[in-house]
């Protein structure tokens, strides 16, 4: 059985859609928590698929909180041997910083559900079915295009919402594992950010009401594209 671990930075911040999704092709899901577990006990080929998930904090804060050294040297190593990773939100910041690129705060919070714009390379891989399709955005931080890699998205208030390099790794600004379940809980978790967003939990909800069904068949599709071009295929 193929082996997936998802290094996780808050409970509530998992892998939401694509954790049964994974599982349906036939991946053993392990959660590790990037903040308390041994992060160097974990071998960087070790996995098949290193998922990196979100969290409320900056991927340039090691002085803050001194486990992202260790997360950051995982993620290099992995990226250096081309082995399969997807980072999402933070996992992405971190995917960025860790191939030599600028992340810092972006002075504005994207919160909420929009469309992206996939540039030509966007329509050309995984991200071509989230064409007109409305994904949840939660960040304030964003990053520097990484060297040696492909553009994919972008958004009217951020411009670098999704790259690749090669087919394994890919890095994601944005949220399509989400469900409408599981934002109960980021209502909770975020809901000093919310507020200090100027936002509202009704509002969000009723957006979430509106967007989160018609992104999750496009989510999985992209996640099976990503997946196949891999190889990474049920035996």
């Amino acid at each position: 059985m193929k082996r997936a671990i998802a290094m996780r930075h808050v409970p509530f911040e998992d892998l939401g859609t694509f954790e049964p999704a994974l599982r349906e092709r036939g991946f053993a899901v392990t959660y590790v928590d990037a903040t308390t577990d041994d992060l160097g006990a974990i071998a960087a080929a070790e996995p098949d698929l290193l998922a990196v998930l979100g969290g409320p904090i900056g991927a340039y804060e090691e002085n803050l909180y001194p486990f992202l050294v260790n997360e950051l040297a995982l993620i290099e190593q992995r990226l250096a041997a081309d082995l399969p990773i997807l980072g999402i939100c933070l996992g992405a910041q971190l995917m960025a910083r860790a191939l030599g690129a600028r992340v810092y705060s972006s002075g504005v919070k994207e919160i909420g559900w929009s469309p992206l714009s996939l540039t030509d390379a966007g329509t050309d891989s995984a991200l071509r079915h989230l064409d007109d399709v409305s994904v949840l955005h939660w960040h304030g931080d964003t990053f520097d295009l990484p060297e040696g890699t492909r553009h994919l998205a972008s958004t009217p208030l951020c411009r670098n919402q999704a790259f690749s390099r090669g087919a394994a790794a890919l890095g994601l600004q944005f949220h399509i594992e989400a469900s409408a379940k599981q934002l109960e809980r980021w209502f909770v978790g975020h809901a000093v950010e919310i507020a200090h967003a100027g936002l509202s939990v009704a509002s969000l909800r009723a957006e979430t009401a509106k967007y989160a069904a018609a992104c999750a068949a496009p989510a999985r599709q992209c996640l099976d594209q990503w997946l196949d071009q891999q190889a990474l295929v049920d035996a």
